[in-house]
């Protein structure tokens, strides 16, 4: 899987899963750029004094935040409704992972935050790819591959700021902790109609 190093790829057969549930897919696809939105805010907000960082994030919360009014117009458009929020299960399990492995100090709790940020946006830009690339629905196909190049962006804007900032950690080694974990609790996934399930 390239540049994001992710470990299992997904069955391509995910897809024949998602396509038997469109509004579920779409619906949780839409409370995941709320999210993503929402943790991109949370760290400005206990990282304020790097401006870099606020700068490049405030353009990343913008453009979740565009991502999640797209995905409801798309089911707006199709007659179809946005549920309520989904639980990620696969999101919650990456969260209670980054919430044993910091060191308590502020760097590490960044350094984690991030590496957390980049995991989702990797795996988010693997599953877009192979729904691009499989999904039968012609304008989802096209959404789907414009969507995984901006994820592609994401997942190296918080990687680049891991290296940054996480002076005295070694975070390329923490990088690889974090892609095996990943790769032990995937294997639980790609077997419902949403974005990580």
């Amino acid at each position: 899987m390239g540049v994001l190093r992710l470990q299992l790829p997904t069955d391509p057969r995910w897809v024949n899963i998602v396509e038997k549930n469109i509004e579920e897919i779409l619906t949780d696809h839409a409370w995941c750029e709320q999210k993503a939105a929402t943790n991109a805010i949370t760290i400005i907000t206990n990282n304020p004094e790097h401006q870099d960082l606020v700068k490049d994030l405030l353009a990343l919360v913008k453009e979740e935040v565009d991502h999640f009014e797209q995905v409801h117009n798309i089911i707006i458009k199709r007659g179809l409704k946005l549920g309520r929020e989904r639980k990620d299960e696969y999101v919650n399990e990456l969260y209670q992972y980054m919430k044993r492995s910091g060191d308590g100090s502020r760097v590490s709790g960044l350094v984690e935050r991030l590496l957390f940020s980049a995991m989702i946006e990797a795996r988010s830009c693997e599953r877009f790819k192979v729904l691009s690339e499989n999904i039968q629905d012609e304008e989802l196909a096209v959404f789907y591959r414009e969507l995984m190049e901006s994820e592609a962006g994401h997942y190296t804007t918080f990687i680049t700021y891991a290296r940054k900032y996480g002076v005295g950690i070694d975070v390329e080694k923490r990088w690889r902790e974090w892609l095996a974990f990943e790769e032990s609790i995937i294997t639980n996934y790609g077997k419902n109609e949403t974005i990580h399930g």
